[in-house]
């Protein structure tokens, strides 16, 4: 009885575990969703109340209205005009004092993470960590930059260290380019890898002999 217990539990608790996100995100997406209403209703004739009194009981509109909003913002974005009024939006934003240190650091890591052309969580590595000889699963996030690359004397890497089994936090390292192993698993493997507690090891990843010329 044991083992099927255990069994159906392994069958039933990645689905459950998933739908809960998805609730947890579609709960989130329709508070802001209902606070932007709340918003609207405020500075709205009192004749429109009935209207917004019924978009706010239909579960999961802000969803979809968040996925369309994304999806016409980069449409809209797309083209010169788009990417002009984005401009104006950023020098509006990186004048305002506070304001401008979050939204710049914000800015630049998301252009980073979602860059095509960047190589921020596009490689696992294998390092020493958080002592010689005891090693663990890294994600290559980019290279040292400006004053710290000044001060430091050789090629180095920058890695996010993720935590088990809650990669959303961990630590962030500058380690020596020679000190790394690059891997060719993917990070999804590897990010399984790390939730799982090393329990779901990844597929081994065998070199194709190179084809003998003809």
């Amino acid at each position: 009885m044991k083992k099927y217990l255990l069994t159906g539990l392994m069958v039933w608790l990645p689905l459950a575990i998933t739908i809960w996100v998805l609730l947890w995100l579609v709960g989130l997406l329709d508070a802001v969703f209902a606070g932007f209403l709340s918003g609207v209703s405020a500075i709205t004739p009192t004749t429109s109340a009935p209207t917004i009194e019924r978009l706010h009981s239909i579960p999961g509109l802000g969803v979809v209205l968040v996925f369309a909003a994304l999806l016409v913002t980069g449409a809209l974005v797309s083209n010169v005009a788009g990417r002009w009024w984005v401009k104006q939006w950023d020098k509006l934003f990186t004048n305002i004092p506070i304001v401008k240190s979050i939204y710049n650091s914000v800015k630049k890591v998301s252009d980073t993470l979602f860059s095509s052309n960047g190589n921020a969580f596009r490689t696992a590595l294998l390092i020493q960590y958080p002592r010689a000889g005891s090693w663990t699963i890294g994600f290559q996030t980019g290279t040292p930059g400006g004053e710290v690359a000044s001060h430091l004397g050789e090629e180095f890497v920058s890695v996010y260290v993720p935590t088990t089994p809650n990669p959303t936090s961990g630590f962030f390292l500058m380690l020596p380019r020679k000190d790394v192993i690059e891997l060719d698993m993917s990070v999804d493997e590897a990010l399984t890898y790390v939730i799982s507690m090393g329990s779901v090891a990844p597929t081994a990843h065998v070199p194709t002999a190179p084809t003998a010329p003809k």
